[in-house]
């Protein structure tokens, strides 16, 4: 039996990134690992052809039916993960040859392809029942969006969408952490956003002019909408901290049902010593204050920097 990493998420949420230094991560505790490359756009960079194991860029490539069939990006993405689709059995060879046990699936970043659009579901679905793949879909979002009231709903939704789209265990990540202040101060502590509490203290801070009078009673349909499923929460990451990248490791092997032998328990137990070692001065530089249960206000901890604090 073979585990899966479906890892997915808009462009520029840093999904190879993620995927390139967990391959890294686990092959130090001793976990073969086995890349592929679903995203036929991809020209980042550090993709380059010995950067994955099996490359959907080796069957199909969306730049030549962009240029072939005068598609335009969306288009042409759509063609190829269709076209991917009608032969799964190249890469099912692919995969099946290398025989490694533990597979990440780095895909690309456009999101209707979670949210309606058929072929990752039908993907999914191969993957599960016909080849007997154990699948976590890992979402990543940026923490940028926790910037903006707006825009972190809209990724609520968008998270909430695509769980309920592609019916997998699920982990929700929000990525760059370490970035986050850069963007400017937060309304809350980190920890609103990662366990999703109360949404109606995000309401007040939407735009308040009656141009957007409207959009607040939509928005607040929609916060409604998200806690009434109750499933979105996001685990945080930033890709050079060890101790989240082996929290989020973690969530995902618990998700995938996914047992230690006796060698890698003790490498991670070698592993986590070490993680906690070089990160004891640091912990807590993230997650701040504990979360208030008495709503957000100048003096109020639920605030990530009130004007009283020092950071």
């Amino acid at each position: 039996m073979a585990f899966a990493q479906l890892i997915i998420g808009p462009p520029g949420t840093g999904k190879t990134t993620y995927a390139q230094q967990l391959r890294e991560f686990l092959g130090s505790l001793g976990r073969d690992v086995l890349l592929v490359n679903l995203d036929p756009s991809c020209d980042d960079e550090r993709a380059t052809a010995n950067a994955f194991d099996v490359d959907i860029r080796d069957l199909i490539s969306a730049r030549e039916v962009m240029e072939r069939l005068e598609l335009g990006p969306n288009g042409g993405l759509m063609f190829c993960m269709e076209y991917l689709h009608e032969h799964l059995d190249w890469l099912e060879e692919r995969v099946k040859a290398v025989d490694r046990p533990y597979i990440l699936f780095d895909c690309p970043g456009q999101v209707e392809l979670y949210t309606h659009h058929s072929a990752m579901r039908d993907f999914l679905h191969t993957l599960q029942h016909k080849w007997h793949f154990r699948v976590c879909t890992v979402n990543l979002i940026d923490s940028y969006m926790c910037s903006d009231a707006g825009n972190f709903i809209a990724a609520l939704l968008a998270s909430l969408s695509m769980m309920v789209q592609l019916e997998t265990p699920h982990v929700n990540v929000l990525s760059k952490v370490d970035l986050v202040e850069a963007y400017g101060r937060l309304d809350f502590n980190l920890e609103f956003y990662t366990d999703v509490l109360d949404l109606r203290y995000l309401l007040d801070r939407l735009p308040t002019s009656p141009l957007f009078e409207r959009h607040r009673a939509f928005n607040a349909a929609l916060c409604d909408l998200v806690e009434d499923f109750s499933l979105v929460q996001f685990y945080t990451l930033c890709i050079d901290n060890k101790e989240l990248l082996w929290n989020l490791t973690r969530a995902v092997d618990k998700a995938l049902g996914y047992l230690y032998t006796s060698q890698e328990q003790g490498r991670i137990d070698m592993e986590t010593a070490s993680i906690v070692r070089i990160n004891a001065p640091l912990r807590g530089a993230i997650v701040c204050t504990e979360i208030s249960p008495h709503g957000p206000n100048t003096q109020d901890p639920l605030l990530l920097n009130p004007p009283d604090m020092k950071n």
